[in-house]
């Protein structure tokens, strides 16, 4: 990533109130393109919130987004997966009885016109699916293998492959090595290396210093609710950014 890559992410002044709980307060965030940002915070500082109001789940009680320098009001996540935003949760939402092609574009899929019906493409899905999915470098046996037979890591890389097989610009990860063997690891963080290559920015939350350390560009720390402190990962070290999520500097 150059330092003249353009913004394709800038969160202004974010508020989210909850009744009289405050959130996030003032918060701000920006990321380049085929950047990678380490989110991180203790529990409770706003980590998640901050990802739901980016992904439209939340509507800030305050603050502006913009998407390629263009204010967006954000209504649904439906509205931010149109502007090429994408959000890979812990839980993945993996369909285990469906093969790997049908996750990747499952409420997406293509169809084929039959008479008066419109019919699922399925040739068009594995076709689709397997192009998408050597472009990430991801190695399965078949699209047409069901998820239930992967490896946690495995599936891991399907639902980051979902996620940005609609020319997604922009990929939220929560905790993306989260239970995974330290083998599997390493390929996921790999794949995260190859979305950079390819011009998607990334944004992971996580409590790994050794995922942080391993593929971001710069890190920042949220505090109560606050920007508490970021920096390239070239000029901090690892204890300095564990004193931040514990708010110490």
């Amino acid at each position: 990533m150059s330092s003249s890559s353009k913004i394709v992410l800038e969160a202004q002044n974010i508020s989210k109130y909850f009744g009289t709980i405050t959130a996030l307060e003032n918060v701000n965030l920006t990321v380049k393109q085929g950047e990678c940002l380490g989110v991180v915070g203790d529990n409770g500082a706003g980590k998640s919130t901050l990802m739901k109001v980016l992904s439209g789940l939340y509507k800030p009680s305050n603050g502006s987004l913009f998407f390629e320098g263009n204010e967006q009001i954000l209504n649904s996540p439906r509205d931010s997966q149109n502007l090429g935003l994408e959000m890979v949760y812990q839980d993945l939402a993996l369909a285990g009885n469906l093969p790997i092609g049908e996750n990747i574009f499952l409420g997406r899929e293509p169809t084929r016109s039959f008479g008066f019906l419109k019919l699922l493409d399925y040739k068009k899905i594995k076709e689709l699916s397997e192009a998408h999915l050597d472009k990430l470098k991801i190695h399965v046996k078949s699209a047409n293998q069901k998820v239930e037979e992967l490896s946690g890591g495995q599936r891991q890389a399907i639902a980051i492959a979902r996620a940005t097989a609609f020319n997604s610009k922009i990929v939220i990860m929560d905790e993306p090595t989260a239970a995974l063997a330290i083998k599997e690891v390493g390929k996921v963080l790999d794949l995260i290396n190859n979305l950079k290559k390819i011009g998607v920015s990334v944004i992971i939350i996580s409590h790994r210093m050794d995922d942080i350390f391993a593929v971001c560009d710069r890190v920042m720390a949220l505090f109560q609710g606050t920007n508490f402190a970021e920096s390239k990962l070239s000029e901090t070290s690892r204890d300095e950014v564990i004193g931040w999520i514990m708010g110490k500097k």
